[in-house]
């Protein structure tokens, strides 16, 4: 490695984005377009990143296998950053496993990291957390250490494990320090402030309030009678009736929870459920099926009786029965969830995440645009999606290349 790779190499370390380039910018070789492609992608020009990395891949040649495998790592992360989550998982196992052929230990692990947080935005919490567990951070560099500690968290989120995502998110706050990458602390910073930002409304009898995630993991802990509207399912005491698949029963389901311990007129049903104008017979008809279909399901926790005006929920042992609803409700929460986040998205990986299919999600999106919810950057296949408060972000911190010698 000659002096002014060396050189950039080190800018790149310590955040000097620019300090790198300046070093590289004029040169061609394969060293060089791997320093510039990162450097780029530090800014946030990800196509451009792209290609660089691409070129220096093929520039490094088949003898120069370590190397390769460091740029599609590289490529990975910005994959990743892009929420380009179709990117072909295969190539980073294989270059994984290369680097740990060759001892590369702090890059084996950015790639297992990046398998993790790929697998944990797609919902895949048990497979993100077997990749995780053969991972062991301690002798790695503080940058891997907090990337580890932020993926630990973000699984701890998932599973609404309070305590141990905000553990984590302090040793991820240590780890970003020690290394002194300012992007990287400013990532755990924004972790750290979404998880004291308000998770979900609670609505219980007419009246609804915020609720942290804490309060979320207690109400779920305790005793009560909860219809979850942010996973569409009815809760008490550990046992779950899912309902996802099943719109429609969540819909009256939510009704009864939102009325009790009142009941709720047919009238209001049908409109909920089938958004109707006028519970007419038909209505009427449907309506008795479905809530005998209700009924079915909510046996072991809960009856569904019939008033003279409509129908009324009756939880066999809870005291109370609550709504636990989304901060904001809006007919696309779910899209609006995933882009809370930040960063940019494209329709395919939103599709990919939500489990829907690529028309669903871009006429969503088409509808949040409209309503001034959500905007758009790139055209064509490069147009990604972001809420309309948030700007463009950067990437974490990449360990490509490997650090220079003595360091």
């Amino acid at each position: 490695m000659d002096s002014l790779i060396t050189a950039a190499a080190r800018a790149l370390a310590a955040g000097d984005v620019l300090g790198a380039l300046n070093r590289v910018a004029l040169r061609g070789d394969a060293p060089a377009l791997a320093l510039r492609g990162i450097a780029m992608a530090r800014l946030g020009d990800f196509a451009r990143a792209k290609e660089l990395l691409h070129r220096a891949a093929r520039a490094f040649g088949a003898k120069e296998a370590l190397a390769r495998a460091r740029c599609v790592v590289a490529e990975a992360e910005i994959a990743l950053v892009s929420r380009e989550l179709g990117w072909p998982a295969k190539e980073l196992d294989a270059a994984r496993a290369t680097l740990a052929a060759h001892g590369d230990k702090a890059n084996a692990a950015h790639a297992g990291h990046l398998q993790a947080r790929r697998l944990l935005l797609v919902g895949q919490l048990g497979d993100a957390e077997r990749t995780l567990a053969g991972l062991d951070p301690s002798p790695l560099p503080p940058a891997s250490q907090a990337a580890h500690a932020l993926v630990v968290a973000g699984l701890a989120v998932r599973r609404l494990h309070t305590r141990a995502a905000r553990a984590a998110l302090a040793e991820a706050g240590r780890a970003a320090r020690d290394a002194g990458i300012p992007a990287l602390v400013a990532e755990v910073e924004s972790a750290s402030l979404a998880l004291d930002a308000p998770a979900a409304r609670l609505i219980e009898r007419g009246q609804e309030r915020p609720l942290l995630l804490e309060e979320v993991e207690a109400l779920l802990a305790s005793g009560a009678f909860v219809v979850d509207a942010c996973r569409n399912a009815v809760r008490q005491a550990g046992a779950a009736v899912p309902l996802a698949s099943r719109p429609v029963l969540f819909a009256l389901a939510r009704a009864l929870g939102e009325a009790w311990p009142a009941d709720v007129a047919r009238e209001t049903l049908v409109a909920r459920a089938f958004r109707g104008k006028q519970a007419d017979e038909s209505y009427r008809a449907r309506l008795r099926v479905e809530m005998g279909r209700l009924r079915n399901l909510l046996k072991p926790l809960a009856g569904v009786t019939a008033t003279r005006q409509g129908f009324v929920l009756e939880p066999h042992r809870a005291a109370e029965v609550v709504v636990l609803a989304p901060p904001v409700d809006d007919e696309h929460g779910e899209v609006l969830a995933f882009l809370a986040d930040g960063e940019s998205w494209s329709s395919s990986a939103l599709a990919l995440a939500l489990g829907a299919s690529q028309r669903t999600v871009q006429r969503a999106l088409e509808s949040l645009e409209a309503a001034g919810k959500v905007q758009w950057v790139g055209h064509a296949r490069a147009r990604r999606w972001m809420t309309a408060q948030a700007v463009p972000g950067f990437t974490t911190t990449l360990l490509l290349p490997a650090s220079p010698p003595g360091e």
